[in-house]
């Protein structure tokens, strides 16, 4: 697509067919009310937001999504991956939430996404976005995603979408303070895809041993298939009892998260 839609100052302002991909973090939501504030307080005409739920979200980051819509009074697509790797629409009310869609796509692939194989980023959210557009009529269209100035890896991975955080200068901390000045936030400490492999191993313990619920779902997929999400570490199932048992695993690790599109 061409640059000229970029060489405008404001980053946030829409020209043309564009996609905002909202993750259903802070960031993205904060991303989405700048595009509001850049375009008269609404999305364009040929701009759509979309909010790609795996099943593996919190509660909390649905309702988030749900209030986002509410309190900005403008339409977010809530779409889920079908097993023919197209898509289908829901909504707050009837959005899977006990990793359907996930389990579905491990059932059809027969095998565990892993940090080498990130098919759940490619099958769970970017082809059923991109489906939901071709069945809209949109091409050509400018992926707009909130990728922060401070995240200088996640940049330089995904240079070819737009970046509008990024090169306003945006860092968690315009994030926050932009949160904290709000009437309603985000109401999770899990963040996208509650146990994620990709997060580091001391994270996912802590959001384990906050809930160890949270283990049940990733547990029962490794079972299924005979392998692990990361051979780096140990199963969910092993974590799960690891944190029932008040047990604390690799206190001093500082595993950094691995980027994907997922985004915050």
């Amino acid at each position: 697509m061409s640059d000229e839609r970029h060489m405008h100052r404001d980053p946030f302002k829409i020209d043309g067919p564009t996609c905002v991909s909202f993750s259903g973090g802070r960031s993205s939501a904060y991303m989405l009310w700048r595009v509001l504030q850049s375009n008269g307080g609404e999305l364009p005409t040929g701009c759509v937001a979309v909010f790609a739920n795996t099943g593996k979200e919190d509660e909390g980051t649905l309702e988030f999504v749900r209030d986002c819509a509410n309190y900005w009074d403008i339409d977010i697509q809530w779409i889920e991956y079908c097993v023919d790797n197209k898509f289908k629409k829901t909504d707050f009310a009837h959005a899977s939430r006990k990793g359907e869609p996930f389990a579905a796509l491990i059932a059809k692939k027969q095998f565990l996404p892993n940090a080498v194989m990130r098919f759940c980023t490619s099958d769970l959210k970017i082809k059923p976005i991109a489906a939901l557009l071709e069945s809209m009529g949109l091409d050509d269209v400018d992926m707009v995603v909130g990728i922060r100035a401070d995240e200088p890896r996640r940049i330089a991975k995904m240079g070819h979408l737009h970046l509008p955080l990024a090169i306003a200068g945006i860092a968690k901390a315009n994030v926050m303070e932009f949160w904290a000045k709000q009437p309603f936030d985000l109401d999770t400490e899990a963040g996208n895809c509650d146990l994620c492999f990709n997060k580091g191993v001391s994270e996912i313990m802590s959001l384990v041993q906050l809930k160890p619920a949270r283990a049940v779902w990733w547990a029962a997929q490794e079972e299924k298939v005979g392998a692990r999400f990361a051979k780096d570490r140990p199963t969910y199932a092993q974590m799960k009892r690891y944190a029932e048992d008040q047990s604390e695993l690799f206190p001093q690790a500082q595993q950094e998260a691995i980027s994907c599109f997922c985004g915050d």
